[in-house]
């Protein structure tokens, strides 16, 4: 695989008249041509700062970004990078096929209109007005003009935003089509079931810090903690309270013969309850990527972000 972003020690600074904020602190990570990538975050983690030097609208205080060897400005201006972002508005007076036309003729190529509506989902309403649209159709609409020049790199800022199930689905089913053909997508969301289903990495930031990256399972299994559930004819469970604490056992309930607890060493107390007692039932459940996400960000910053 080629590298399609290279981002190695940036920092981003920003001098405002009472203090100096740090947007991104010694940041590093690349991306396979290819790949489908998360890019997580609370409001503040520095995400949206690490997009725009991406897209080339800021430049780095130090270190180096790249986009296949070349700085961003050059991948943009040679066409291979595309955004849909949250900000920037459509006409609401045109029509959904003469906005996506309108965009089309600004380039020397002039692209598939049609091809463009039919990739993005929304040939069925070409002919409705903008203002007409929902929030998340809009969207739509702007994932069709980022498809008209064919780009290799996508950038995506929370682009299902206002779009239901089922139209979630749809998008995504695209984006795979889109990933099977060799584009790379670099999404930031805050719906983390989405990034847990569709993302075959995830980076996630916090405070400007990449405290975390890749695969969702992988990060799932970081956040150590795990609910164990099981049925014991006893009515409770006696364990060493040494080990129990080595173990990191919380949240221990029971309901008539079923068990319930939280535990950082699944591995070592299932042994420990499968060697010393007869157990039936038994159930361990990773942590979502919600809790596996907050128990990663309280743990950075003292707090939840």
């Amino acid at each position: 695989m080629n590298t399609a972003i290279e981002i190695l020690s940036v920092n981003k600074t920003f001098r405002t008249r009472t203090a100096t904020v740090e947007a991104v602190k010694d940041v590093s990570f690349s991306v396979q041509t290819g790949e489908i990538v998360a890019l997580l975050g609370e409001n503040g983690a520095g995400k949206s700062t690490l997009i725009d030097m991406l897209l080339g609208l800021t430049e780095p205080t130090s270190g180096t970004v790249k986009l296949w060897g070349s700085s961003p400005s050059q991948a943009v201006a040679d066409g291979r990078v595309s955004a849909v972002l949250q900000t920037g508005g459509l006409l609401t007076d045109l029509s959904v096929r003469d906005q996506v036309a309108m965009v089309a003729a600004t380039y020397p190529s002039r692209p598939d209109v049609d091809a463009a509506l039919e990739a993005a989902g929304i040939s069925h309403i070409a002919r409705r007005k903008i203002s007409k649209c929902s929030g998340g159709q809009q969207q739509k609409v702007k994932f069709a003009i980022a498809l008209l020049g064919n780009p290799d790199l996508l950038f995506l800022d929370e682009p299902t935003a206002g779009m239901d199930v089922n139209a979630r689905e749809q998008f995504w089913e695209s984006m795979r089509v889109q990933a099977t053909a060799g584009k790379t997508i670099l999404f930031a969301t805050h719906y983390l079931e989405e990034a847990q289903e569709f993302a075959q990495r995830i980076v996630v930031l916090a405070g400007g810090q990449l405290i975390m990256d890749g695969t969702p399972q992988t990060i799932r299994d970081h956040a150590g903690t795990r609910a164990i559930s099981f049925t014991l004819d006893a009515p409770t469970l006696h364990l060493p309270q040494e080990q129990a604490r080595d173990w990191g056992v919380s949240n221990y309930t029971v309901n008539q013969t079923t068990h319930s607890l939280h535990c950082h060493n699944a591995e070592a107390f299932t042994l420990h309850l499968l060697q010393n007692h007869s157990v039936t039932n038994l159930e361990i459940i990773a942590p979502s990527l919600a809790e596996a996400f907050t128990q990663l960000t309280t743990h950075t910053t003292g707090e939840k972000i």
